[in-house]
This record gives structure tokens, C-alpha cells and sequence, in this order.
């Protein structure tokens, strides 16, 4: 991680880690650098989600942007991924989003978009650092008619929608379908998109005072959408998380369908309609082993990457794979948009849904989850990094491995923040991979403390 920008954009609580001033720099270096090579006046979008802080850091945000001569064109509240694909639709320069997605109201965050809607590479980041940490670099500070200026865009939202719709075929006539919108980004346009494909919807969750986005309630905290499916007697919940880039589904009893889930039972069909460029799905290393076993009895390759959107994405564009994600909801539709996006993927789910006549409950039932055990060991934080140079250790986890014969598995991470190693056990006993997992923090501990 950067100085400023963490795994996803500069995020901090608004006002005293995230202050206006640095929202205003991050405008003025992020224009410079996102629209330097432009021969025209350069256009940035701005979006935002529901938090309270949102108004404050735009109006920093843009300021920055006018200082160095672009245009900002505001579009209030959308989701993240509305901005990825209309920085393309409205042919501009760059796209900032004012979110911190999941996380609590008190924080915010600023992270930018290319001219081609993808998040910025580490080398811009560092250069965008580097110029308000060092005054690398001396920004324009032009005056007169060279000033930016600002304008609204009130057709975001219906032009987003309707880009959306367009990825699925047909409607969605006849299907009930039960909608959590987090108080957040999709509070509009998740209903509005689902209600014009004529489904009948229920919605709760929307009405966001700046201040309730994410609590208690969208795909951190499922159990509203559990009940209210069941309630509404709904064929299918839908959970978005704040700034809308990730969704979780529940069946029609309440049980929750995973993003692992959702990518085996889409993956499935594209596969079956020959749609599944190189066969091929994108996940991390912490799927759960169920993918890799469905994949297996189908004829489908699970490539794996490191825990990050940002790594399956760059997998996905190296091998030229369409469909990618996490257990978290955010998955990436490559044919569709640049990041993952909360409402493509349920609409991709719903046609799915719609086609198969099935109950979702039985389209899941074609992947089982392996229990997982997460333990975590102290160590020194000089030696988090070296526990598979351990021999002992090394040992260990490969004869764990053997004895799991493919039905099994070991997964150690080091902590990015604290002295921890992380072990993480799969497999299909649960008191077994538990009493391995406790035998093998305990080792690591011993080894590396």
C-alpha cells in the first residue's frame, strides 16, 4: 500500500483523516496527472454515495479540479460502478468516486478512474502521492477564462440504468425479488432497474439520511434480507454493500448465496451456452474449495489470485477470462463493465434465475461449501514473512496438504497490519481442520514468536 492510497483509494474518517484540504489536493494532483496529456479543456465526473461527509469533500474535491483548469461534471449520488462505465459513455478524461463502500458512515474515501474506467495503476498512485507529499512536481495555477468550472449531470442514474438492462436479455416479468440497498449508492438505481424489467419488487433500506449507510443492514449484515425474503414470500434477495460495486444474494428459505456461488451458478450457464471465454473463472486464493471442486466435475479452470479486485482484474485482462470475483459480492463482468458491479451481477443472476424455471436454493445446491477455520498466530512482526522458509513449518503444511488429497487445504497469510500469520484450514470435518488449524498456529507461534 501507498502513503495515501490504501488497497482502494485514500480512505479515512471524514474531516480529521480524510480533511478537506487533502481532498482538495487530491483533486488538483489527480487532474493534473489523469488529464496532463489532453490537448483540450479535460472533463472529470465526480459520484458519490449517501454519507453525510459526501457534500463537503465534493466541494473540496472539485475545487482542486477547477484550480488546475478542468471541468467537473457533478452527478450526485450513483454507484461506483456507474462512474467507471459512464467516464466512457461521456467520453471523459477521468472519474472520481467520494465512498468508502462498506465501511461506516464516519469514513470516507476519494479513488479515481481512467479515461477507460479502471482504477489507477500503483506508478500513478505514487506519482499522484508524490506531488502532495513532496511538491514533486509545480501544478498550473491558472487564472481567468483558463479557471475549470463546475456542472451538473441530472441523467447519471437513468443513463446507467439503462446500460445495465442492457446486459441481460429479455425481462423479468413474473419473478418476485427482495431488495436491500444499504441506505446507500443503489437506493435508486437497484429499484429502478429491476422494477422497469417488470419484476415485482420489494425494497428496504432506502431511505438514507447521511448517516445510516451500511448499518446493520446490505450485504455486511444480511439478516434483514433473510427475514424480509421469507416475509415477502420473494423468489430471491439482492444486498448491496454502500457504494453498490459488490451484491450477496439469498434464496428464497433465507440462505445465503455467496459470491462464490453467484460465479459458480453464472459461470455454469456461460459454460453451458459456450459463453466462458477459456472455460475459465477468476477467483482468489480464498474461494472456498467448493468452487474448485464444482469447476473440476465441469470441465471449468479456477485461476486464482491474490485477495484484491484489483489482482483478479489484472488476471482477467493478461488472459483475456470475462467473469471474475470474491466471496465478498464483488465480481467483475469484463464484457460489461471495468470493476466489479453490484447490479450487473444481479442482474446476470436474475436472467440465470429467470431462465433455469428453478428455485435459486436448488441452482445453488450444484456447489457445496467446505467448512473453513481461521486462526490467527502472534509472531514477531520482523518474521510474519518468512514462515514458509521455515523448514518445520514448510513440512507441516505440505503434509497436511498430502493428507487432504485434494479434498483439503492449507492457506497461510501474514497479517498486512498486526504481528499475525493467518492460518486458514479447509477441508470437510470440521473438528479435524479445526484441531489442525489450533496445532498449526501453535507451531507457527513456537517457530516465528
Amino acid at each position: 500500500m501507498g502513503r495515501l492510497f490504501g488497497t482502494d483509494g485514500v480512505r479515512g474518517v471524514a474531516n480529521t483523516e480524510l480533511t478537506c484540504d487533502l481532498a482538495f489536493k487530491l483533486g488538483q494532483a489527480g487532474a493534473y496527472v489523469l488529464t496532463e496529456a489532453t490537448h483540450h479543456v479535460a472533463k472529470i465526473i465526480v459520484g458519490m454515495d449517501t454519507r453525510i461527509s459526501g457534500g463537503m469533500l465534493e466541494s473540496a474535491l472539485v475545487a482542486g479540479i477547477c484550480s488546475v483548469g478542468a471541468h467537473a461534471v457533478c452527478l450526485g449520488i450513483v454507484p461506483t460502478p456507474a462512474v467507471a462505465y459512464l467516464v466512457r459513455k461521456y467520453k471523459a478524461d477521468a472519474g472520481v468516486v467520494i465512498s468508502a463502500s462498506h465501511n461506516p458512515f464516519e469514513f470516507n474515501g476519494i479513488k479515481f478512474f481512467n479515461d477507460k474506467g479502471y482504477k489507477l495503476s500503483d506508478g500513478i498512485e505514487e506519482r499522484i502521492e508524490a506531488i502532495i507529499l513532496d511538491g514533486k512536481e509545480v501544478l498550473p495555477t491558472p487564472t481567468g477564462e483558463q479557471l475549470g468550472d463546475r456542472s451538473c449531470n441530472s441523467s447519471a442514474i437513468d443513463d446507467y440504468v439503462k446500460y445495465a438492462q442492457s446486459t441481460i436479455k429479455g425481462d423479468l416479468k413474473g419473478l418476485k425479488i427482495a431488495i436491500d440497498c444499504a441506505n446507500g449508492a443503489a437506493y435508486q438505481a437497484a429499484p429502478k432497474a429491476l422494477r422497469e424489467l417488470g419484476a415485482e419488487i420489494f425494497v428496504i433500506d432506502d431511505q438514507p439520511n447521511g448517516i445510516n449507510i451500511n448499518k446493520d443492514c446490505g450485504s455486511t449484515h444480511l439478516e434483514q434480507i433473510q427475514q424480509y425474503v421469507k416475509i415477502c414470500k420473494a423468489d430471491i434477495g439482492l444486498a448491496f454493500d454502500g457504494d453498490a460495486d459488490r451484491v450477496l444474494a439469498v434464496d428464497e428459505v433465507g440462505n445465503i448465496i455467496d459470491g462464490d456461488k453467484i460465479m459458480a451458478i453464472i459461470g455454469l450457464d456461460l459454460k453451458k451456452e459456450n459463453k466462458l471465454n477459456n472455460s475459465t473463472i477468476v477467483a482468489t486464493v480464498m474461494s472456498n474449495l467448493g468452487l474448485d471442486v464444482l469447476a473440476r466435475e465441469n470441465g471449468i479452470t479456477i485461476d486464482k489470485t491474490q485477495v484484491g479486485d484489483r489482482y483478479v482484474l489484472e488476471e482477467m485482462l493478461k488472459k483475456g477470462h470475462i467473469i471474475g470475483g470474491e466471496q465478498s459480492g464483488h465480481i467483475i463482468f469484463l464484457e460489461h463493465n471495468t470493476t466489479g458491479d453490484g447490479l450487473i451481477t444481479g442482474l446476470q443472476l436474475l436472467q440465470v434465475l429467470k431462465k433455469s424455471g428453478k428455485k435459486l436454493s436448488e441452482l445453488a445446491s450444484v456447489m457445496n461449501i467446505y467448512p473453513q477455520v481461521l486462526k490467527n498466530a502472534r509472531v514477531s512482526n520482523q518474521k510474519k514473512y518468512s514462515y514458509m522458509s521455515d523448514e518445520v513449518i514448510a513440512r507441516s503444511c505440505n503434509e497436511l496438504e498430502a493428507l487432504f488429497s485434494g479434498e483439503g487445504r492449507v492457506l497461510i497469510r501474514p497479517s498486512g497490519t498486526e504481528p499475525l500469520v493467518r492460518v486458514m484450514i479447509e477441508g470437510k470435518d470440521i473438528d479435524f481442520i479445526t484441531e489442525r488449524a489450533n496445532e498449526l498456529a501453535i507451531l507457527i507461534e513456537e517457530r516465528l514468536g
